[in-house]
């Protein structure tokens, strides 16, 4: 599990910004969190609708192809 690291701010400008890390996760966990969000419609899911995600070539293929094969609404 990832731990949070707070930083203490103390007015010196100068110190250098933390880069973010990235997290590994499995996408069952993802796909099963962003299910449940959608389907109770919550808020946090709109405020990252914008966040690009990293997929791999072959998962960004599958969906590629199951958007544009998919019945229309």
């Amino acid at each position: 599990m990832m731990r949070h690291r707070l930083r203490l701010f103390t007015g010196d400008e100068s110190a250098a910004p933390v880069a973010e890390q990235s997290v590994n996760i499995r996408l069952a966990d993802v796909s099963r969190a962003l299910l449940d969000a959608a389907r109770r419609n919550r808020a946090w899911l709109d405020d990252f609708a914008d966040e690009e995600i990293q997929v791999s070539p072959d998962l960004y293929e599958i969906l590629a192809a199951y958007v544009r094969l998919r019945p229309g609404a």
